[in-house]
């Protein structure tokens, strides 16, 4: 088939049909395919609060969560108050291993003590009740900016800016994305109104009504914003798209509709953004920036921004980010690819441990294991492996600094995790999280008792997972197929990820030409075939032995191959390969 029939099929099996449907795929557009930020309902009540704020120079925190999603959005709105000139907030991203995720009651107390009097939570706050509460007693307005699944009850915030709790169409922006909304919707909010922003700081005229009665503010008076200001030119939030992009990558949310557009922009952004860390950080991981992936940003970029919260200080990633500074840039880069390494260390040092365990240990419906002297910080990742090898839900635990057991849990698609917890509530302290994610505390007495109690709950919530092996791909090819005109059709599909994967490719009866390993410690899989040309096809799989696969390969022997195709540019030399999802 030619390559244009190839993208045609391709756009099919996605349910793309139209030529029109097609096109608007293929090629997001800016102005159609990123919303009004005010469809989200408390998004002028935001605005508008927020520039009295600053009209008036109150302290403004701005609280991220210490992940890949929370600290690109701290950047976003960081970048956008220093746009604006105005100096008067601060970011604050909680240490994972010592306060963990949200907001907590010593965290509260702090603000009050100094005088914070808007706090506007990223990635999180949309099931801290009580802390919320506490904020607000204080005198301190909260808006919410959040994408996590809400619980029975929200927190009753100056406002709440979560697509999940209105009836914003895009349901699914991650943490940064909403943030991003923000931002957009602040200068949007200027520009509706022909203001240009600056703080006179002698000029303190706008009146506040309470955040309880449930009104808006009133408008801002005209004469405290000055004709001098900084021009933020119409377009200039789009170059806050590459920390929207990372996040909305990063953090594996469907990327279709509006997700699909700030990836597509994030990432054309990042392969222009001028920021010394990120490009400090690209050149430590040998990735030229022109040519940057989404599989460098999810294999290179955020296993170590994420490193920082799990090994150290999550600050030093917001800090990576956010500077300006090329040697702070550098410095920054080595220390977190340094601590990257580390991480990957411990990880396997861990899992070594937990298989060793398993050889002898009953294989339960839900999987609950712990240490008190494991790393808060790397649980997650422990899980998702513990998930990926034994093929059922995972719920880690550790104790943080503070003596409090907590903990990660993955799911395997046979439940979801939150509605596994909700049904067990009665074991945590407190949980939250996604359906195939989340996070927990668990009370001391409970702990070994768990296990017992998800497996209970696991039968009751459990859902109906067909145990038929199916190989899924989008189409047939043979060897005489790979070629680059067919790589750049498929590229137009690109950024992939979830609900928009690379396309997966059967290749049947195909010989291995021949078969090595690779790697510093020959952890990973090379195979050759060979097509009716007589030219030598390459593919890979990372991580492997020949007995990852349904079939084990041998030399010589005919097999039907699932892959992907892949453009290295490794050191330098582009190569189109396969990469290897399956051998059977």
């Amino acid at each position: 088939m030619t390559s244009s029939e190839l993208l045609d099929k391709l756009l099919e099996k996605r349910g793309l049909h139209t030529k029109e449907d097609k096109e608007s795929f293929l090629n997001p557009n800016y102005e159609r395919d990123i919303l009004d930020p005010f469809l989200m309902r408390d998004m002028e009540k935001s605005c508008e609060r927020i520039l009295s704020a600053i009209q008036n120079n109150e302290k403004i925190l701005i609280y991220a969560d210490y992940d890949c999603d929370g600290i690109p959005g701290a950047v976003i709105l960081n970048d956008l108050f220093e746009k604006l000139n105005y100096k008067n907030f601060d970011v604050y991203i909680p240490q994972r291993n010592s306060e963990g995720y949200g907001l907590n009651t010593e965290s509260v107390e702090r603000m009050k003590e100094e005088r914070v009097k808007v706090l506007i939570t990223i990635d999180l706050g949309i099931t801290a009740i009580e802390e919320v509460a506490d904020a607000q007693k204080h005198g301190i307005d909260v808006i919410v900016t959040d994408h996590h699944l809400p619980h029975a009850e929200i927190p009753k915030a100056f406002a709440i800016l979560n697509p999940k709790c209105d009836e914003y169409p895009e349901k699914m922006l991650c943490g940064a994305g909403v943030a991003f909304k923000l931002a957009q919707g602040i200068l949007k909010y200027l520009a509706s109104t022909r203001r240009n922003l600056r703080y006179e700081q002698n000029d303190l005229a706008l009146p506040r009504q309470s955040a309880n009665d449930g009104e808006y503010l009133p408008d801002i008076d005209n004469k405290n914003f000055s004709e001098h200001s900084p021009d933020i030119s119409t377009g200039w939030d789009k170059w806050l798209l590459d920390m929207a992009g990372l996040a909305t990558l990063s953090d594996m949310v469907p990327l279709l509709g509006e997700n699909r557009a700030i990836a597509y922009f994030g990432m054309k952004v990042l392969k222009k953004s001028p920021r010394p860390g990120l490009k400090a950080l690209l050149r430590k991981t040998k990735i030229a920036q022109e040519y940057l992936t989404e599989d460098d940003i999810g294999f290179m970029i955020t296993p170590r921004l994420n490193a920082a919260s799990r090994m150290d200080d999550p600050r030093r990633a917001f800090e990576l980010l956010a500077t300006k500074d090329t040697a702070e840039g550098e410095t920054l880069a080595n220390h977190l690819s340094n601590i990257n390494d580390e991480r990957k260390n411990l990880v396997k040092s861990i899992m070594r441990d937990i298989n060793k365990k398993f050889e002898t240990r009953e294989h339960t419906e839900v999987i609950v294991i712990g240490n008190p002297a494991w790393k808060v910080g790397v649980l997650g990742l422990i899980a998702g492996k513990i998930t990926d090898e034994y093929k059922r839900p995972a719920f880690v635990w550790g104790r943080d600094e503070n003596d409090v057991i907590k903990g990660s849990c993955r799911s395997d698609g046979s439940v979801s995790v939150v509605e596994l917890m909700t049904d067990t509530k009665e074991h945590f302290t407190e949980f939250g999280g996604h359906e195939g994610a989340g996070g927990f505390s668990v009370h001391n007495d409970k702990i070994h008792f768990l296990e017992e109690a998800l497996c209970k709950s696991f039968i009751a919530v459990k859902k109906e997972v067909s145990t038929t092996v199916e190989y899924n791909y989008d189409l047939k090819l043979s060897l005489d197929d790979i070629s680059m005109q067919n790589w750049k059709e498929i590229e137009k599909m690109a950024p992939f990820g979830l609900a928009n994967p690379k396309p997966m490719f059967l290749f049947e009866n195909i010989p291995v030409t021949a078969m090595k390993k690779f790697g510093k410690a020959e952890e990973h899989l090379e195979f050759i075939f060979t097509n009716s040309r007589g030219q030598k096809i390459k593919a890979i799989s990372f991580f492997s032995t020949p007995e990852s696969f349904t079939k084990n390969p041998a030399v010589g022997e005919p097999i039907s191959l699932l892959a992907t195709f892949d453009l290295s540019r490794f050191a330098g030399r582009v190569e189109l390969r396969l990469r290897v999802e399956d051998i059977f």
